[in-house]
């Protein structure tokens, strides 16, 4: 006949518990230039991906075509492929970098 064990602490000892804590990482979308996107068309598409203003859309969509490339979301990474997947709604062409 087997003992069963308790779960008792034996006099002055110390349960220790590892806890694993899962931290996501912080995920980017950038938005690259292309030639066949009107300004407007970038705006709107912009403002449908991450929820923001006009004049903040509009800042992004002039530092794509200065630069070629934005920044425009940060965040979880299924939160970055849900911004990313609005603005490949209409070819525009991004990537998500961690």
């Amino acid at each position: 006949m087997e003992k069963e064990l308790e779960n008792k602490p034996v006099g002055n000892a110390e349960v220790e518990v590892d806890e694993e804590i899962t931290v996501g990482l912080e995920c980017r979308v950038v938005l690259f230039n292309d030639d066949w996107h009107t300004f407007d068309e970038v705006i709107f598409q912009l403002i449908k991906a991450i929820n923001c203003s006009y004049e903040k859309a509009r800042k992004h969509a002039f530092e794509v075509h200065i630069k070629g490339k934005s920044i425009v979301f940060n965040g979880q990474m299924k939160d970055c492929l849900k911004v990313s997947s609005i603005l490949e709604e209409i070819a525009l062409t991004t990537q998500i970098i961690s």
